[in-house]
């Protein structure tokens, strides 16, 4: 039996880009195990999937934090996790991690067969690798799936994953109700975060909320819309700014759903109207249309996929974009204007042509 581990540390959006190589898997080997582990903030979004039998979330993010707080508490999940993967008897790794202390443990733990990209030589453990100097030439979903050639899988679809359990489908009917919103609604989304993944250079990636709560007001008055301001609790600047500036009244769920809610509620919107992050590609494995604003990442790699009529990106084609590229963000050396250049009156008018879908 095939008894395979996933390794992903990375955020929510590059975790759904990995699942259309864990459904391949799992059709080449329907009587397979078939483990992912994740750092604990996308575990939510991975427990469900039908195709995942575990999870184990701890990445080295995770680790530095609750060692920070209690050294004897981050040894103890450390080799509480390492027991846990090691117990299952996994004989082969696809590492997407990029980082060579992955793939030693997964051959300290006894995993024969570790299979990934050497990038910057960092494939010394790997036992089968490609060769990698970034992601350039295509999405992060075809470079994922190339990896299946080393078990002679060839996958039929890129289409990206994402279960929602019937309990959080419950909650979101709940809190949608709550607010006195019934399935009847037009509901637009608005992500005006960017995900956790960029910390403090997030900002390059928000688009104005000024903006975005102009946005909002146009689509209420014209589309009659209610609108769904959405995030986590990190982004509470950003959505107060945007509910303090529309003049009409909008619904304001920042901080206030669990992941799982978060995805259920967003498989309710007609758009999703985004920054480049983690929610934009939940609403593209949710089936659901999306407006994207990019700006210093490259929207032929990260963005929407498959790419679709249905997801609309609005960017700027500048000499000095991407300035994200070979996994780091160079910087900033034209005052953010990818980003600032974006009117509301293209974003509006994307979001009216999706309406006319």
């Amino acid at each position: 039996m095939k008894r395979l581990l996933i390794i992903n540390p990375f955020g929510i959006g590059d975790v759904l880009f990995t699942t259309p190589v864990v459904r391949a898997l799992k059709s080449a080997y329907p009587d397979s195990v078939i483990g992912y582990w994740c750092n604990e903030r996308v575990e939510g979004i991975l427990r469900n999937n039908t195709y995942i039998d575990k999870a184990f979330a701890l990445s080295r993010g995770d680790l530095k934090r609750i060692y920070n707080q209690s050294r004897l508490k981050g040894i103890y999940k450390f080799f509480s996790i390492l027991h846990r993967i090691k117990k299952e008897g996994f004989n082969i790794a696809l590492d997407f991690s990029l980082d060579h202390r992955y793939s030693l443990i997964s051959k300290l733990l006894g995993i024969r067969r570790r299979i990934g990209f050497n990038y910057k030589k960092r494939g010394l453990f790997l036992t089968d690798k490609i060769d990698l100097e970034s992601y350039n030439t295509k999405h992060v979903v075809e470079y994922y799936l190339d990896l299946l050639r080393f078990l002679n899988i060839n996958p039929v679809s890129g289409d990206l994953d994402l279960f929602v359990p019937e309990k959080d489908r419950i909650k979101a009917r709940g809190i949608l109700s709550r607010y006195g919103i019934s399935e009847k609604d037009l509901i637009i989304g608005i992500a005006p975060g960017a995900g956790a993944s960029w910390g403090r250079d997030a900002i390059y990636k928000h688009w104005s909320a000024l903006k975005f709560a102009q946005l909002a007001n146009r689509i209420i008055d014209d589309f009659k819309a209610r609108i769904l301001i959405l995030g986590d609790e990190s982004e509470r600047p950003i959505a107060d700014i945007i509910v303090n500036a529309v003049k009409n009244k909008v619904v304001d769920l920042v901080g206030k759903t669990t992941l799982g809610e978060f995805a259920a509620i967003i498989g309710h919107l007609r758009i999703l109207i985004t920054n480049d992050g983690g929610p934009l590609h939940m609403a593209v494995a949710s089936g659901v249309q999306t407006v994207s604003v990019f700006g210093p990442v490259d929207e032929g790699i990260y963005g929407p996929y498959p790419a679709d009529k249905r997801h609309i990106v609005i960017k700027k084609d500048l000499s000095c974009r991407p300035c994200y590229k070979n996994f780091r963000f160079y910087g900033c050396v034209n005052n953010r204007t990818c980003i600032k250049d974006i009117t509301v009156d293209e974003v509006f008018r994307a979001t009216q042509n999706l309406m006319q879908n």
